[in-house]
Formats: structure tokens, C-alpha cells, sequence
């Protein structure tokens, strides 16, 4: 009979799932710092929350982001209840964010809607270098104007979230895939190009020339990648509404003094794009190399990417189009940037005072002095569970922290502490009635 490994001493310690991860320590402070600058900023901009399920309808993506992209041909976890319902684990949040829009009635309320998003998404990629099967990623989505301004205050309200998430040097890169009265004679040019050269692109391009062709220019293999550079222009074969649109886009990071660059064959990989695409990049410092040392160039590092959706709410069911645009931070890639420097969490103070106790009358009350400086808003650190007053020593000067205090069985019964300095070991006895102020006075 075959040993269950699961069970009994021989079951293996079970680790995290490939492409998922804990977090913890430090790392998890940074994640919480950038997520709280990214809601103060999107807040000071006009923009409210909203939290979307991680499970919706299979349809929803399918037929929001688009069959032939590789989130939903490659990458979407797919679930089926009992009940036979086809589920899936969000890859993104925009279809989701359009979906509640709908079913909520949204669009009765003053327009735009604009709207905030943070959490974990999935997608069944190959892990990278700073790329997850669970990626964290944080969003910003305005609804229900075709305006450009609209297009301006989403680039505007993320790069400064990036700025002062700590990322200094910042390009744009952006692109115009126009609309449904102008794209499909690009589309045709772009087709009748890559058939010239369909012996030289990969299998999953083949596919894409007869199902969609805008995808062939976001193919990353390297034998493609070369094909692009002779590709048509999409912006040469815009209409003079969707040209006016780009140019106003363009004349407002200017006015911003926002960098920018233009790419041709930046096209984003989800089918609900229009007009205005963008990707946000951290231009990587180049690092001094010896003589004679050959060196990988670093690429820049995208951070956030986003665009225009004029489409997405009919591809979902509504009998109407709204137009919406939208951006999503990649906040692991962000926090672990070697260039970022997140911003520590508003929860986060570093403590200057060690609470430490002596004695089971003492340890009885601690727990009441903890709550009265907690009211007061003082931080500390301490080590209820450590009896030698050693060890919780240590723990004070391993925390390098300048004060302790010292609550022993007669202080208990005094309603006294000591406050120590741990500089230069002078100390004195404060009743527990004015510690607070006392303490709040210490420099």
C-alpha cells in the first residue's frame, strides 16, 4: 500500500506555489508606503474607492480583454463550481472595475466616475525577474468622458505617485491605436506587411495575422521583435478626430513638462484598448564598468502602463459605449525596483521607548500601561513573554532604542515606573498618572 506523503512524519515542510510569495518584515512596509501615497495622491485628484471581488465570471475578461491576448489564451486561471459556473481569478482590474460600473448603474451619477483600486491579481506567466503568478498592482480609472484631459490627469495623477513614491527619473512612452473608424485601415496595412514576412515570424504570430493582428507588434520573441521596426505607423493613419484627441494629450504633458517619447509599435496587450496607449518607465542609472568588462545593458524599467477604452462597456453587454481610461502601477515591480525608495507606512514609527516588566504583579498591570501609552499615540516595543530583565534589555539595545522603562513589583504597587536612558543609564521614577506627558517631552 503506498505511503501517503502527506501525512505522518515523512509529509514534506509545503512551500509557497511557484510565482506566489509571502511578504513580510520590511518589505511588507514598503508595500503598504507606496500603497498609502498612491491613495493619497489618487484622493487629492478626485478619484474614490472601490473594491472588486478576486473571483468574477469567466466572460467578463473573455470578453473584455479579448480572446487571442495572451491573458486569456495563455495566462487566466480558470475555475468550475460544482454548479457547472465558469469562474476565473482576476488577471486585471479594468474589465472588473467597467463590469461594476454597469451593474451599478453608474452612470447616472455626475460623470466622469473616477475610481481607485489595490490588490492582488493573477495570471499563469512564466515567472521573471520582478514578475508574479500573484502580482499586486494599483489603479486608477476614469469613466465616462472621451475628453484628452481625462487621458492627461490619469498620466499626471501616476507619475507623481511614482515621483513621490520615490522613483526620480521618469520617462513616458505613448502611442495612438486610433478608433473604430480609422484603425481597421491601419489594421489592413499592418496585415498586408507581416504577410510579406510570415515565413519569418513565430507560430503564436501566424495565429495572430489572421486573428489579431495588433497583437503581432506586442510579441516579445526576438525574431519578431526585429519585424517591428519596418511596421506601418498607426498614427499616420489616424482620422482627424482621433489626431486632434493625441495632439491634445501630447500638448498637455508638454504644459506639464512631462518626457515623453513616441512609439509606433507600442500597442498594449488587451483588446479593449483605443486612441491613447502608454507605458511609464524608471530609466535605470548605467552603473561604472572596469576596462575591458563587457556589460548587459539595462533596460528601462516600465512601472505602470495604461490607456484608453472607449469600447470595453459593449464588449460587456451595454447597449451604449463609455468612455473610459485607465493606468495600473505594477507595485512589485515598484517596491522591488533597485532604484525606488518607497515611503514608509504613516503606522509605521520607529519606537523610543522599551516597556519592560519584572514580576508576575508587574506583568498583571502591563498590559493597562501599554493602553494608556497607546492612547497617547507613543510608540514602544516590548517583551512581555521575557521574564530576565537582561534579556529584555538586550532587546532594547539591539533596537538601539534611547529610553526604556522599568515596571517591577514596587513600582506595581506604587503606581510608578522608571524611565532609563539607555545612553547614559540615568533614570528617574514617574507616576504612571503624568507618564505620558512626561515621555511626550523626551528628546
Amino acid at each position: 500500500m503506498p505511503r501517503n506523503k502527506e501525512k505522518g512524519k515523512n509529509a514534506e515542510v509545503p512551500v509557497s506555489l511557484k510565482g506566489m510569495r509571502d511578504i513580510r518584515g520590511e518589505e511588507y512596509y514598503k508595500y503598504q508606503g507606496l500603497f498609502e501615497k498612491a491613495q493619497e495622491v489618487a484622493i487629492y485628484y478626485g478619484f474614490k474607492p472601490i473594491e472588486l471581488p478576486i473571483l468574477e465570471k469567466e466572460a467578463v475578461f473573455i470578453r473584455g480583454v479579448g480572446e487571442g491576448t495572451d491573458i486569456v489564451d495563455k495566462e487566466l486561471y480558470r475555475l468550475r463550481t460544482k454548479g457547472g459556473d465558469k469562474l476565473a481569478l482576476r488577471p486585471e482590474g479594468t474589465a472588473g472595475v467597467m463590469r461594476a460600473y454597469l451593474e451599478h448603474g453608474m452612470q447616472a451619477e455626475p460623470q466622469p466616475v473616477s475610481l481607485y483600486y489595490y490588490g492582488s491579481f493573477f495570471r499563469h506567466d512564466n515567472p521573471q525577474r520582478l514578475r508574479f503568478r500573484e502580482l499586486r498592482q494599483f489603479g486608477l480609472e476614469m469613466l465616462g468622458t472621451p475628453k484628452s484631459i481625462a487621458d492627461a490627469i490619469i498620466i499626471r495623477t501616476v507619475t507623481i505617485i511614482l515621483e513621490e513614491g520615490g522613483f526620480k527619473n521618469l520617462s513616458v512612452t505613448l502611442n495612438s491605436i486610433g478608433d473604430k473608424e480609422c484603425r481597421p485601415r491601419y489594421v489592413k496595412e499592418l496585415q498586408n506587411y507581416y504577410k510579406k514576412h510570415q515565413n519569418e515570424i513565430c507560430a503564436d504570430c501566424k495565429e495572430r495575422l489572421k486573428e489579431n493582428p495588433l497583437r503581432l507588434l506586442d510579441c516579445k520573441n526576438e525574431k519578431c521583435v526585429e519585424l517591428k521596426g519596418g511596421a506601418p505607423d498607426s498614427v499616420a493613419y489616424l482620422c482627424g478626430a482621433c489626431k486632434q484627441h493625441f495632439k491634445e494629450v501630447l500638448e498637455y504633458l508638454e504644459e506639464m513638462r512631462i518626457p515623453y517619447s513616441i512609439s509606433k509599435t507600442l500597442v498594449r496587450g488587451l483588446d479593449y484598448y483605443t486612441r491613447t496607449v502608454f507605458e511609464i518607465f524608471e530609466n535605470l542609472p548605467d552603473e561604472p564598468v572596469e576596462e575591458g568588462k563587457e556589460v548587459e545593458k539595462k533596460l528601462p524599467l516600465a512601472l505602470a502602463s495604461g490607456g484608453r477604452y472607449d469600447y470595453l462597456a459593449r464588449s460587456l453587454g451595454s447597449k451604449k459605449d463609455v468612455p473610459g481610461v485607465g493606468v495600473a502601477i505594477g507595485i512589485d515591480r515598484a517596491v522591488l525596483s533597485p532604484v525606488g525608495k518607497p515611503p514608509s507606512p504613516r503606522i509605521l514609527k520607529k519606537p523610543k521607548i522599551c516597556f519592560i516588566q519584572l514580576g508576575f504583579e508587574a506583568k498583571l498591570k502591563s498590559l493597562t500601561i501599554i493602553e494608556i501609552l497607546r492612547k497617547a499615540r507613543i510608540p514602544i516595543v516590548q517583551s512581555l513573554s521575557k521574564d530576565s530583565i537582561g534579556a529584555q534589555l538586550a532587546t532594547a539595545e539591539k533596537l538601539e532604542v534611547p529610553y526604556s522603562i522599568i515596571f517591577g513589583q514596587k513600582e506595581a504597587m506604587d503606581g510608578t515606573v522608571i524611565v532609563r536612558s539607555m545612553h547614559n543609564r540615568s533614570q528617574e521614577s514617574v507616576e504612571l498618572s503624568r507618564l505620558p506627558e512626561y515621555l511626550k517631552e523626551l528628546k
